[in-house]
């Protein structure tokens, strides 16, 4: 399952190396949620933990994550849940602006009508066939 949040980062922590062949790397991400703000942690895995190094912290990005969650069953033969948001991508706001509009290609910027753009009272004229069927 792929998702997209866009926020502040907060806190970035150092790559861990786990064992020989795993590493994983952590980010918490401030989300604006109505008044109160949501931290989020994120984890990233492998080679995408350095994708992180060019952001500091209080930095606007966008964060793609996968969903995922898995069963364990622990020494006391309990079985527990963990769900991990495993992220694969960070990116700028700088470059992917949230909550925008896509800009118009150059050339195509829509204008809009002003007050200037209506008509006066001696252009307009009740001499016109009107040929609304309403």
């Amino acid at each position: 399952m792929n998702f997209e949040a866009v926020g502040k980062l907060y806190k970035k922590f150092d790559a861990v190396q786990v064992s020989e062949r795993f590493q994983k790397r952590e980010l918490v991400l401030e989300i604006q949620d109505g008044a109160y703000p949501q931290f989020v942690k994120f984890q990233m895995t492998q080679d995408r933990c350095s994708a992180l190094d060019p952001f500091n912290v209080g930095d606007m990005i966008k964060v793609s994550f996968n969903l995922k969650g898995r069963e364990y069953t622990n020494q006391k033969g309990e079985i527990i849940y963990f769900t991990n948001l495993d992220a694969w991508r960070v990116e700028s706001n700088a470059t992917t602006q949230a909550n925008t509009v896509p800009s118009q290609p150059s050339g195509m910027e829509e204008t809009f009508p002003t007050m200037d753009d209506a008509p006066t009272s001696a252009s307009t004229t009740t001499d016109f066939e009107d040929d609304l069927p309403f």
